[in-house]
């Protein structure tokens, strides 16, 4: 009997259909420098210039619509505007913050790697950013993604609690449950929004480190969803396009807790 293949991810899809190269995912042939470990590159005017134009843009978008968790965040990880943060600078603070820390990866890693990496509560992140073609959007990773768009939520202890626990989950994951951690990411970590307070607010890293995902995801042109793990893993999406629907949370509490409860019934936790 031959078993089924296993699902291909959206990113291997895309890059099946030549779409760009750079979302190849390539394997780490050795362990990667973590924290204080990272030099900080000799970086050209032109990327510092990048950094403060997608920087400020943001920023100014974000008022009103990002998440407290990741405001707070920014202010914790100190970023401004001025050049592009040290990655062993930011993961000092985001140890103290959530026992997190930073390695640094070439590129788009095979998912085994990323999972070894989060089980570990390692968050891997590039350190070169685009170039000034592709400012308003870029599908591979680049350190103004990982930094601005990820960072500041792994400050949030719940929020750091549930990757974790992800990585863990992910690294024994076969068949449809491969899938179905895919559009779980999708939906939380990249995509995600959250209720707070004053109303409907974005945390996921794809939004936030977007200029078009900020102004579409709260519109009226998004269903939103309640955040429900059996109902999440059901919703295919496209990497390409901006995103019709999406889940928003109560808190990240039920994150954690609503993920461990689907996790232990997939018997990956």
């Amino acid at each position: 009997m031959i078993a089924d293949p296993e699902p291909a991810s959206a990113y291997d899809k895309a890059a099946a259909h030549d779409i760009d190269p750079r979302c190849v995912p390539q394997r780490l042939d050795h362990e990667p420098p973590v924290g204080d470990a990272i030099p900080y590159p000799d970086y050209p005017a032109q990327d510092h210039a990048n950094w403060r134009f997608l920087f400020e843009r943001q920023m100014a978008l974000l008022p009103g619509r990002a998440g407290d968790a990741f405001t707070s965040g920014v202010d914790r990880l100190g970023m401004t505007p001025d050049r592009i943060p040290s990655l062993a600078s930011m993961s000092r603070r985001m140890q103290d913050a959530s026992d997190w820390r930073i390695a640094r990866i070439p590129g788009l890693v095979h998912e085994q790697d990323f999972f070894a990496l989060l089980a570990r509560r390692l968050f891997p992140s590039t350190d070169y950013i685009r170039g000034a073609d592709e400012l308003d959007y870029t599908p591979a990773p680049d350190c103004f993604h990982d930094m601005f768009g990820h960072m500041p939520m792994l400050t949030e202890r719940a929020f750091a609690d549930f990757y974790a626990l992800f990585g863990r989950a992910a690294l024994g994951a076969t068949g449809k449950d491969r899938t179905s951690l895919e559009r779980l990411h999708w939906f939380t970590v990249e995509f995600g929004l959250v209720r707070q307070g004053d109303g409907l607010r974005i945390f996921g890293a794809g939004i936030l480190s977007s200029k078009n995902e900020v102004t579409h995801a709260l519109s009226d042109a998004v269903d939103v969803l309640p955040f429900d793990p059996d109902r999440v893993v059901e919703q295919d999406y496209d990497v390409w396009h901006l995103q019709p629907t999406l889940f928003a949370l109560d808190s990240f509490e039920q994150l954690v807790d609503g993920f461990s409860s689907w996790a232990k019934r997939r018997r990956l936790l």
